[in-house]
């Protein structure tokens, strides 16, 4: 089973929907941020049903403890039932596969849509007259990876032919803090942007203090109009939770993003290689200026403590930025 939750989903939801899966299937995969596999083998004996109706189970438990609705492909392999949960076009819906299945359906597809199959490689197919995921499994093995280059040729061939033995491996939620800002219109101004990114740090940098935690690596994710993504992940120079350093990564991968007039409808920031605060050396610094804004930071820490998280918005951390 292949599950897929809605885009931008706030990590603590997800983890609930983890938690939800797991009472399904012992066997279960997250695929962060918003995805995961689930090993059906085990639970279908116990539950004594079939798969579709284990999916409409989950859809249902999702929908009255989260108030979430999720999207359900079943298949006899990882490829098919993550083809299966793109193929459902709603914002939830099971779609299973039977095994005897999947290479007539499969073939019905248009190249693209075979999960594992990017956009370049795509557009490469079609150049060379494969429009559907039929035509590449009747296009020899090496003459796919003649285009596609080895490895990635010889997986395409065996998966458009439904051919997939990876496994389920079990694998919990790795360690992280995320934060995410939609905006309500195709984003030009780079201000506004900045702006919005300054308070996703501010929201970042709280939330691991709260944790009692420290992070060593920030990625940033820009969502485009029209669908496509950019990300791009940064080490800090040593652990921190402090909104100083979490923005100065922060700005370097917006500089690295290089945008001109990009239209933006997201952006995210991940927090990711947490560890505990107390596992940080805190040195002893001259610098007055850092020294200034960590007790501000303290400070606004309580204010938001005491009057709430929007207590403090962009626009007065632009203000404090600009004053300091």
């Amino acid at each position: 089973m292949h599950v897929r939750c809605p885009d931008w989903l706030p990590e603590e939801i997800y983890r609930r929907v983890l938690e939800v899966l797991a009472g399904l299937s012992p066997v279960v995969q997250a695929l962060p941020p918003s995805a995961a596999l689930v090993e059906l083998k085990g639970a279908l004996r116990y539950h004594g049903t079939d798969a579709a109706h284990l999916g409409e189970v989950l859809r249902v438990r999702c929908i009255s403890q989260l108030g979430l609705d999720v999207r359900v492909g079943v298949g006899p392999t990882i490829t098919v039932a993550a083809t299966a949960s793109a193929q459902i076009t709603g914002p939830g819906g099971v779609l299973a596969i039977a095994p005897e299945q999947a290479a007539a359906w499969l073939a019905g597809l248009p190249v693209e849509a075979l999960h594992g199959i990017g956009p370049r490689q795509a557009t490469l197919l079609r150049d060379y007259g494969i429009h559907s995921v039929g035509l590449l499994a009747a296009v020899s093995s090496a003459t796919v990876q003649r285009l596609l280059g080895k490895k990635a040729g010889r997986l395409a061939a065996d998966r458009a032919r439904g051919i997939d033995p990876r496994p389920v491996v079990p694998r919990a939620l790795p360690a992280s803090a995320a934060v995410r800002h939609r905006f309500t219109h195709h984003t030009l101004d780079g201000a506004t942007v900045r702006t919005a990114l300054l308070d996703l740090v501010a929201q970042l940098g709280l939330q691991l203090r709260h944790r009692a935690q420290a992070t060593r690596a920030i990625t940033l994710t820009l969502r485009f109009a029209g669908g496509t993504t950019w990300e791009k992940t940064r080490r800090l120079p040593e652990p921190s939770a402090h909104d100083v350093d979490l923005r100065t990564v922060a700005y370097q991968l917006m500089d690295a993003a290089g945008l001109q007039r990009a239209r933006l409808t997201g952006i995210g920031l991940r927090a990711e290689d947490l560890i505990d605060a107390r596992q940080v050396a805190e040195q002893i610094t001259l610098d007055g200026v850092r020294g200034s804004r960590l007790v501000a930071e303290q400070a606004m820490d309580r204010i938001r403590d005491k009057y709430g998280p929007a207590s403090i918005g962009p626009a007065t951390l632009v203000s404090l930025r600009r004053a300091s």
